[in-house]
């Protein structure tokens, strides 16, 4: 569940927790609300881990949102989850919150009482915003400037660099209309980790299978070194 207000970005500025499965565990997940004592710089956790915000977006893909978790959290990265409402359809909230460590985010319009918009907090905490799988729905409407849910709000508000990992059948990713919105969000300073060939979900091969987990980091790595360039 979401929440808003003052104790929004105290929760996302929060201690950080276990890096990896099998390590010691705190009590619950740290949740919006929790209050600390010291501001923390964007892009950082208050014990100067940096911060990234993974976008998981409804394909059987989210599958493999479990391992990368955990790879990138071993890298040095505290990782917040926001996940559309399809990709619940595919992995429950639970299983992301407790090998993350903290409360998956996914409602944009939970009323509660404040005024800090949970989408701009997030936005302002990411060093990077990560989204895999990222469906041809949510490619699309960053293209073109469409924000109807939280992703998509976080996407559009951060200043940080964003990395698109898509999957999806073969015949959609070569769909002249799905390159073109690629082509010019590329343009546009996103980056994307392309699908590889590989076994799809409806019993053929092609090109959609979502990258390897450690290219993905590879390339996390990669964008994290460099410039923090804002995506136009």
């Amino acid at each position: 569940m979401i929440q808003r207000g003052r104790g929004a970005r105290a929760a996302l500025r929060g201690a950080a927790s276990p890096r990896s499965e099998g390590r010691s565990s705190p009590s619950r997940p740290r949740s919006i609300g929790e209050s600390e004592q010291h501001a923390v710089a964007p892009g950082l956790s208050k014990d100067g881990r940096r911060t990234i915000v993974l976008g998981v977006t409804g394909g059987i893909a989210c599958y493999k949102s479990c391992d990368l978790i955990n790879r990138l959290r071993d890298d040095g990265w505290d990782v917040l989850v926001v996940m559309t409402k399809e990709s619940k359809a595919f992995i429950t909230p639970l299983t992301l919150q407790a090998l993350s460590g903290h409360q998956v985010f996914g409602d944009l319009l939970h009323p509660v009482a404040g005024w800090d918009p949970i989408h701009t907090t997030l936005a302002e905490r990411a060093a990077l915003v990560l989204v895999s799988p990222a469906t041809a729905n949510l490619i699309g409407k960053i293209a073109h400037g469409l924000c109807d849910d939280l992703l998509s709000c976080v996407i559009t508000a951060t200043e940080a660099p964003v990395i698109f990992v898509p999957a999806m059948n073969d015949a959609m990713y070569r769909k002249r209309v799905v390159q073109e919105n690629i082509a010019l969000l590329t343009r546009r300073g996103y980056r994307f980790v392309p699908p590889t060939r590989g076994h799809l979900v409806c019993r053929t091969e092609g090109i959609g299978h979502v990258a390897e987990v450690e290219t993905i980091v590879s390339e996390v790595r990669r964008i994290a070194g460099g410039s923090r360039q804002r995506a136009r």
